[in-house]
């Protein structure tokens, strides 16, 4: 086997352990992301009872600015910024559901 050969084996091995960490960091944040909208879900029923609306601007921005503070470089609050509004959106939607959901069961 050449040189080249033996390279580009270790580059492909090295390739597959980067990606079985992103796999392994995937699963847990589907399950945090799971977690997250079971909140999502008792918050929606808890701002139902007492009135409040879904959309919470002031809060949404306190979330983002948490979350941007986490970052270690400027390209990372870009794109951390970017996945949380994406989030905070269907984090939204979700408990729109739910409070129609709620409505349709009479609970």
């Amino acid at each position: 086997m050449s040189e080249s050969t033996l390279s580009n084996t270790g580059h492909w091995q090295e390739l597959e352990e980067w990606r079985k960490k992103i796999d392994g960091i995937d699963r847990q944040l589907a399950a945090l992301l799971c977690e997250r909208l079971q909140c999502a879900r008792n918050i929606s029923i808890l701002k139902a009872r007492i009135g409040e609306q879904v959309l919470q601007p002031e809060r949404e921005k306190e979330v983002l600015n948490n979350v941007m503070s986490q970052a270690d470089s400027l390209q990372k609050v870009g794109a951390l910024e970017k996945i949380y509004r994406c989030i905070i959106e269907e984090s939204r939607l979700f408990q729109h559901e739910q409070n129609s959901d709620q409505h349709h069961t009479g609970h």
